[in-house]
């Protein structure tokens, strides 16, 4: 079952590329949790005042059941966002490791600290 992914763009034309490397990575993730509601995706090409290349930001949003997961990939002092698709890559695979946690918490499988009391 697909779910409904919405694409955002920012200062920036969305292409068939983007869009296919945006949609593989949501089918990835589908696979991995498959009670995933919805999703938003928002690519964003930052503002021209840079004196090095354009750092992108992607931004995540996942509803799942009880809970809203969010993922933002906006890091103006790491260059490898100079590349649109290292930020895509990076930031699913975030979203990858919190829906791991959620999936954890949900089956039970996360480590109890307790205090014990003497």
């Amino acid at each position: 079952m697909s779910i409904p992914v919405q694409i955002t763009y920012h200062g920036l034309e969305p292409t068939e590329a983007i869009n296919s490397r945006i949609n593989e990575e949501v089918e990835k993730l589908q696979r991995f949790y498959d009670h995933i509601i919805s999703m938003r995706v928002t690519v964003e090409e930052p503002h021209a005042h840079h004196h090095k290349g354009k750092l992108y930001a992607v931004r995540i949003d996942v509803s799942v059941p009880g809970r809203e997961i969010v993922v933002s990939r906006d890091h103006h002092d790491k260059h490898q966002y100079e590349d649109l698709y290292v930020a895509i890559r990076d930031a699913f695979a975030a979203a990858r490791r919190q829906l791991e946690d959620y999936a954890r918490k949900q089956q039970g499988k996360t480590k109890n600290h307790r205090t014990e009391m003497l």
